[in-house]
C-alpha cells in the first residue's frame, strides 16, 4: 500500500509530466485558454491514461516481454517481442482515444466543439504514450502500481492545465505589456510553474 501512495504521489508533483518531462506540451498550451475547457481535456487525458495503460501493461507482461508468451507453451519462451511495443502501445491509445472522442461528441457537444481538434489529437498526446513507455522502463511489478501511475500522471496533467487556465483567465484583466501578451507571457508562466514544480524534486518517497 505504501508503494502504491509513493507511486501516486511521486507522478503527481515529483514526475509531473508536464513539468517534470515536458510532455503533452502541444495540447497544454493550446487548450488553457479557460478553466472549463481545460478541466473537460483534463478528464478525458485522466480516463485515456487510466484505461490505455494497464491495457498496455497487460500486453506487455504477458505477450510483448522476453519469456512473455512461456504461459501459451514453452516452446515460445524465448521469443522476444518487446520491438513491437512501440506499434501495440499507439494502436491501444488512438482506439480508446476514438472511445472518448465519441462519448463527448455524444453528451457533452459543447465541450466537444471547445476542444476542437485537441481531443482527437490525444492519440499523439506524447504524454499518453510517454505513460505506457515510463511504465515499461520502469518495470512496475503489478497491475495495481501501472494503474495507480496511470491515475497520478493523469492528475498530474489535468492538475497542470487547469493551474494554467486559471492563471491565464486572470491575466485577461492584468496590464501585460504588449509584446508579450498571448503566448509570450504563458511561456514566462510556465517556466515560472516549472521551477516551483522542480521544488517537489527534493522530496523522497
Amino acid at each position: 500500500m505504501q508503494d502504491l501512495i509513493s507511486i501516486f504521489v511521486k507522478s503527481i508533483f515529483v514526475e509531473n509530466m508536464v513539468f517534470a518531462y515536458f510532455l503533452g506540451m502541444c495540447s497544454f498550451l493550446a487548450v488553457s485558454k479557460s478553466v472549463k475547457t481545460a478541466t473537460g481535456l483534463g478528464i478525458a487525458v485522466i480516463f485515456v491514461l487510466v484505461v490505455t495503460l494497464p491495457v498496455n501493461y497487460i500486453l506487455y507482461e504477458y505477450v510483448l516481454k522476453a519469456g512473455a508468451l512461456a504461459w501459451l507453451d514453452p516452446s515460445y519462451a524465448s521469443l522476444d517481442l518487446s520491438f513491437l511495443s512501440f506499434i501495440i502501445f499507439i494502436a491501444v491509445v488512438a482506439s480508446i482515444t476514438q472511445l472518448v472522442e465519441m462519448v463527448v461528441e455524444k453528451f457533452t457537444p459543447g465541450l466537444y466543439s471547445s476542444l476542437g481538434i485537441f481531443l482527437p489529437l490525444i492519440a499523439v498526446n506524447c504524454a499518453i504514450l510517454g505513460g505506457s513507455l515510463f511504465m515499461q522502463e520502469r518495470g512496475y511489478e503489478t497491475l495495481a502500481q501501472a494503474t495507480t501511475y496511470a491515475l497520478g500522471s493523469g492528475i498530474g496533467w489535468a492538475l497542470a492545465i487547469i493551474s494554467l487556465a486559471a492563471i491565464r483567465e486572470k491575466l485577461k484583466y492584468s496590464n501585460v505589456p504588449k509584446p508579450l501578451r498571448g503566448l509570450g507571457i504563458t511561456f514566462i508562466m510556465v517556466g515560472l510553474m516549472g521551477l516551483a514544480f522542480m521544488s517537489f524534486m527534493g522530496i523522497k518517497l
